[in-house]
């Protein structure tokens, strides 16, 4: 580092190889980050205004001199130049403080620089024609009214069936578990921060019908740009109450996931009333890279579990062998997927591992294998969503990898109309940096704890962060995730049925899970039935941990409409069964010749009682006569 004897400058000025098309791109790239903070100008045209340099070493390295005549070369050049970029000062941090790091720098730097014919068809590679980002405002805008069509999709989904499930009527009401939270003096208000959901305004039936209508209008809303901040919030609020009180009918992950990138999102829009792709501003880079890691910790954590679970379907690539048949809600193209030969189950296996653990790192890396990374996770969830029922899961997913995106990969005519407008006031304004910048660095911090979790990282080894996640965890913006970390691989079934009697029994056929075998397995997604899926984990558990299906039990007894309506059909449509009992069967998908044979799809084998033969006693759910418990 030297002092340069000009004293002109009134702002540094980074001094490049005007003859190198290597440098001339990134050069544009660097100036796009730093704006006009920095000047930018080739060696040829100004050199002669710093003697001290030799021409020599101009050609070897870029120089950045700046206002107080300090002169700096190659890598710290570079990272000194981007330090008066905004967001941009932790590469000189790294360079400064963090061993080693400055000598890799300029090893590289000097590498990069003596070969920059190769280094530019390296660039052609993996940036492609955008060197200089394109921008995301258009591939913001878009995102957000996907995430508006999947925020609609999944309140929609649960308005349909919210009275069956907590309803004054449904199997877990709403009002019985807030009056319980009500009477808790213990508490005290902790219980707010406990059990976050506006149902402490109202329990009642016609509220969560209100909060149902009132997200729909919001959904709406977000969608046609109106107030994308207030509607985002509530969307959130919304969700958050509903889930909260739903409690096991709405724990999934991706009820998790919509919750987090809700919140994110937040950020990612501007403040002001209307939103457009010709007012929008450039979408916030920390909101931007925070929803990029949540994707990545969604694929990372999901592989994870799966080779850390010790499955062995998982370590000899036969887990999707079992996959198609086992999974909660298969439709009928899984039947065609179980029947492909073992070797092309190892393959998809493979690809599964391959997608979540390996591609998942294409998020972070440049714009075209970032582009390709996104192509290849969308294809894997197109095929998740052809060969099952996961809600709006995959939905949201593909919406996420719009994010990976940028607006260069959109058609020129598209982006001509829509691109902004300088004459058009008031732009939008993003969010303040006092308010953005800590709460999205509190979130990523916060994730740390379930991802690390997720390799199994010690939480000893992460301070107080693994307190401060559990503190904040009843709001559902942080989540662990891992999807089928042990592969299952056989297929119980809970059948449920009534008798006036007890020897003559009628089933309550679901709407859409396995039930009469020659029924066709049907396509009920992004529709996510809650009941449907919830007695697939019942399944894979015993009865005395599914207390819900108690409650079910005890609601089929009274005939209560809401709670029949979940079913395909009421088998005692006048008075209400005298007993009712849960029975398991073991199902197996048919083979073609039987499926020919017979139009079965499934074949099944009974297994006995799930739980006690149930009845009604003065009221109050008992077990029936010791007879009938056969």
């Amino acid at each position: 580092m030297v002092e340069s004897k000009d004293a002109e400058l009134a702002k540094p000025l980074l001094l490049f190889d005007g003859d190198c098309d290597f440098c001339r791109r990134w050069i544009a790239r660097w100036k796009r980050a730093t704006g006009d903070r920095v000047e930018y100008a080739p060696f040829q045209e100004v050199g002669t205004r710093f003697p001290e340099i030799p021409k020599a070493p101009f050609a070897e390295a870029v120089h950045l001199v700046e206002p107080d005549g300090r002169i700096s070369r190659g890598g710290e050049a570079v990272f000194r130049a981007l330090a008066y970029a905004p967001g941009h000062r932790g590469w000189l941090w790294a360079y400064r403080h963090v061993p080693g790091f400055s000598g890799l720098s300029e090893w590289c730097y000097r590498l990069v620089a003596r070969h920059r014919p190769v280094f530019t068809r390296v660039t052609d590679w993996v940036w492609g024609a955008h060197v200089l980002p394109p921008g995301e405002s258009l591939t913001c805008w878009c995102f957000i009214r996907l995430l508006a069509i999947v925020y609609l999709v999944a309140i929609v989904s649960l308005w349909t069936q919210i009275q069956g499930l907590v309803g004054s009527g449904g199997i877990l009401p709403v009002g019985a578990f807030m009056n319980a939270l009500h009477q808790a003096d213990s508490l005290g208000f902790q219980r707010y921060w406990f059990v976050p959901t506006l149902c402490w305004l109202s329990s009642s039936d016609w509220f969560l019908n209100a909060l149902c209508a009132g997200g729909v209008a919001l959904a709406t809303g977000l969608a046609l740009g109106f107030a994308p901040i207030l509607c985002l919030f509530g969307l959130w609020a919304i969700y958050l109450s509903l889930a909260t009180v739903c409690r096991e009918f709405l724990w999934f992950q991706w009820d998790g996931l919509l919750l987090e990138m809700g919140f994110i999102s937040i950020f990612l829009v501007s403040r002001g009333w209307w939103s457009t792709p010709r007012t929008d501003p450039e979408p916030g880079r920390g909101a931007l890279r925070l929803s990029r890691w949540l994707l990545f910790r969604l694929l990372f954590a999901s592989a994870a579990v799966k080779v850390a679970s010790g499955d062995p379907a998982w370590r000899d690539l036969t887990a999707l062998s079992y996959h198609y048949e086992t999974q909660p809600l298969p439709p009928w193209t899984a039947w065609y997927a179980h029947h492909l030969p073992l070797w092309v189950h190892r393959m998809a296996t493979g690809a599964t591992l391959l997608v979540e653990g390996a591609v998942a790192f294409f998020i972070f890396a440049p714009r075209k294998i970032r582009i390709a990374g996104a192509a290849l996770i969308a294809a894997h969830q197109i095929l998740i969503a052809l060969t099952g029922n996961y809600g709006f899961f995959n939905w949201l997913v593909l919406a996420l990898c719009v994010l990976l995106l940028d607006d260069g990969v959109w058609p020129p005519v598209l982006r001509k109309r829509l691109a902004p407008i300088p004459s058009m006031a008031p732009r939008a304004r993003p969010w303040p940096v006092w308010i953005r910048r800590p709460v999205l660095a509190g979130l990523l911090l916060l994730s740390l704890v379930p991802l690390l979790d997720a390799v199994h990282v010690p939480a000893a080894r992460l301070g107080p962060l693994p307190q401060a996640y559990e503190a904040v965890s009843p709001f559902r913006t942080v989540n662990h995730y891992g999807l089928f970390a042990i592969m299952t691989k056989e297929r119980p079934e809970i059948l449920i049925e009534g008798s006036m009697d007890g020897t003559d029994w009628k089933t309550y056929e679901f709407r859409y899970k396995p039930g009469e075998p020659t029924r066709t397995p049907p396509f009920v997604a992004p529709h996510q039935p809650r009941l449907d899926w919830q007695m697939w984990f019942a399944a894979l558990s015993d009865f005395q941990h599914q207390r819900w299906l108690l409650r079910l039990c005890y609601q089929l007894l009274r005939n209560s409409p809401p709670v029949v309506n979940l079913f395909a059909g009421n088998p005692f449509p006048g008075t209400p069964p005298r007993y009712i009992r849960a029975v398991v069967y073991r199902y197996h998908f048919t083979d073609s010749a039987a499926r020919r044979a017979s139009g079965a799809w499934w074949r099944r084998e009974p297994l006995g009682l799930y739980c006690p033969v149930l009845t009604l006693e003065a009221g109050q759910l008992a077990a029936a006569p010791p007879e009938l418990q056969r």
